[in-house]
């Protein structure tokens, strides 16, 4: 360890969320001296997915409502009898888990710096929204979302007034910031997304909450701009990689499984990793006196080391500006209705969405519930069982409405004659989102907490970007290269992109 603190490192980076795990890949290939620490004892931070022994840990530590770094809190969890039984490491249940549109330049920024090719990319599937039961008696149901005109024109649940109707906006959309059709949206970018889909183009409000849907939108209250854009990209996703489906996940756990792959480009690179180690105490100092380090980091472990620059996670959040609250839960059944490849030749998707409009729920939520189921092929737990991700915003009541909501969705998939799939195991927390905005104060670099969209925004890529061009800035030296633009390293073979 004596090494450590006679090194003068160019770069510290606390944390191996995403966000500093790109910034690693960013950095791989610039022979930087690099200390990447972390408090905790498993890569990824907030992104993380952990196995069933690692959540009785995290939940320990993220119980109360003031927890170390202020992102999650009120933290618990509620086991089935059958758990007991549970290999811990056959799980791996991601904290934020997000899927990828096609069209993210976070996978531009994964092929284009080779990075995808440590990685194993699933198809999205279906979404639905939630139908409650009917006056006559019919149960729970879940209506599969079109989101293509071919879709469109086979659904037998629109009637063909409202199909011309959402036919209409869906040709709206895929060119709305062209003329005319910007004129008569920008006008009202401001206003609610629903409003315009109404007084515009007279869609119902099955069909409007269709769309909404599509954006996943926390609220429900989604910008016309916001959610033009959201859409536009939803539908310019749809057979990128393949037929029937817009979306990515990636495998074994999602965005966790990126920020591993990205650490390890920076372990290639040079840098040094160190798990289960924080900053204890943190000291700026002249540069003239120290080597050309302007800080001098004290490590959990008791050794300081000399730094330029530190790079961190944003730490406690004095005021949070959004909370969601969260209910993850392993059932023991595939709920193979939800996975079902519904467009010929595309492949087996492993991600479904499910979404409870506001007020669907016997009137209980003011805001959307959204249930992102994942099947056993993302490789987050054993064959014949699926994982459901339950998200809305935090309330008093927020946990008995995921709960109910659970139990809402069970029922929907029961079959008559069959038993209902049971719940394994289960936990449940809040997580919490700051300012957006990156913190420069010298020679540190607070990031910003992560968003808790459940499609990745590549919004979030903007701050990394900007370290990056801050610590070259700070170290100083000459031309940078290309952002995240790398050829494969010796070795590699050619293969097909992403």
């Amino acid at each position: 360890m004596e090494s450590l603190s006679e090194t003068s490192w160019d770069v510290v980076i606390c944390g191996t969320g995403l966000q500093q795990a790109l910034l690693a890949l960013a950095l791989s290939r610039s022979n930087k001296k690099i200390l990447h620490i972390d408090p905790n004892e498993y890569y990824g931070g907030p992104d993380a997915a952990l196995t069933l022994q690692e959540v009785s840990r995290w939940v320990d530590d993220h119980a109360s409502s003031s927890d170390k770094d202020g992102i999650f809190k009120s933290a618990s969890i509620t086991k089935a009898l059958e758990s007991e039984s549970l290999p811990s490491r056959a799980y791996s249940l991601s904290l934020s888990p997000q899927i990828i549109h096609a069209r993210s330049a976070l996978l531009s920024q994964l092929v284009s710096s080779r990075a995808y090719r440590q990685l194993e990319f699933l198809a999205v599937g279906s979404f639905f929204v939630y139908e409650p039961a009917t006056e006559d008696g019919a149960k729970p149901s879940l209506t599969r979302i079109p989101s293509t005109r071919e879709a469109v024109f086979s659904s037998s649940a629109i009637k063909p007034k409202a199909k011309r109707a959402l036919m209409k906006f869906l040709k709206f959309v895929l060119d709305y910031e062209g003329e005319p059709q910007s004129e008569l949206w920008k006008a009202r970018a401001d206003e609610p997304l629903e409003s315009f889909l109404e007084s515009e183009f007279k869609l119902d409000p099955a069909l409007r909450a269709y769309v909404v849907t599509l954006t996943l939108s926390q609220s429900g209250k989604i910008s016309v701009k916001d959610g033009l854009s959201i859409i536009h990209r939803h539908l310019n996703s749809m057979g990128v990689y393949g037929p029937g489906f817009a979306a990515l996940y990636p495998k074994w756990g999602g965005t966790s499984e990126i920020a591993q792959v990205a650490c390890r480009a920076g372990a290639v690179g040079g840098g040094v990793y160190m798990l289960g180690m924080g900053i204890k105490a943190l000291r700026q100092v002249p540069a003239e006196e120290n080597d050309g380090a302007t800080l001098e980091i004290e490590l959990d472990n008791d050794i300081t080391v000399k730094a330029r620059s530190l790079v961190r996670g944003c730490g406690e959040i004095p005021a949070a500006e959004t909370t969601v609250s969260r209910l993850v839960t392993i059932i023991g059944s595939p709920l193979r209705s939800l996975f079902e490849a519904v467009v010929e030749g595309s492949p087996t998707p492993t991600v479904a969405a499910i979404a409870f409009p506001k007020g669907s729920l016997d009137g209980a939520s003011d805001h959307p519930i959204y249930v992102m189921a994942h099947s056993s092929d993302t490789g987050e737990c054993p064959s014949g069982q699926s994982i459901l991700h339950l998200t809305t915003l935090s309330s008093p009541n927020s946990q008995q409405i995921l709960s109910n909501a659970l139990s809402a969705v069970i029922i929907a998939l029961s079959t008559e004659g069959e038993e209902s799939p049971k719940r394994l195991y289960q936990f449940s927390y809040e997580q919490s989102q700051s300012s957006p905005d990156l913190s420069i104060d010298g020679t540190i670099i607070t990031l910003p907490s992560p968003r808790l969209d459940l499609a990745f925004d590549d919004a979030s890529l903007d701050p990394i970007r900007e370290t990056w061009d801050a610590v070259n800035r700070i170290l100083g030296e000459g031309d940078p290269g290309d952002y995240m633009m790398f050829e494969d390293r010796e070795g590699v073979d050619e293969d097909d992109e992403l």
